[in-house]
């Protein structure tokens, strides 16, 4: 389950798609199916949430990992690298970052 709080040891994803509307849900079905068939299977997997923008053009990928480590683990493993070129191949362009959550606010 996703948690986000000041001060965890979780490394974060965030990877934007910028994708052609008329391709944003064929991604989000390859990025449901790596999620579902590989990545929840891998050490050290916390959670994902796939994000659309309301425009179509851009597909978010917002996923948490135990470590950079356990992050790059997944990164070698065979099966995840044919669901993550298949995203590629889907998108025109994409810029996965890891971040730290360095503040929380709410309401």
């Amino acid at each position: 389950m996703t948690t986000i709080d000041e001060g965890q040891s979780l490394v974060t994803l965030i990877n934007v798609f910028d994708v052609s509307p008329d391709k944003a849900d064929q991604l989000i079905a390859v990025l449901n199916e790596a999620t579902r068939g590989v990545m929840r299977t891998m050490p050290g997997f916390v959670s994902a949430n796939i994000h659309k923008s309301l425009d179509g053009a851009r597909v978010i990928n917002y996923a948490q990992w135990r470590s950079k480590a356990d992050f790059e683990a997944m990164r070698s493993h065979p099966q995840a690298g044919l669901h993550m070129k298949a995203a590629a191949e889907l998108a025109q362009k994409f810029d996965p970052t890891l971040c730290e959550v360095v503040a929380v606010h709410s309401a």
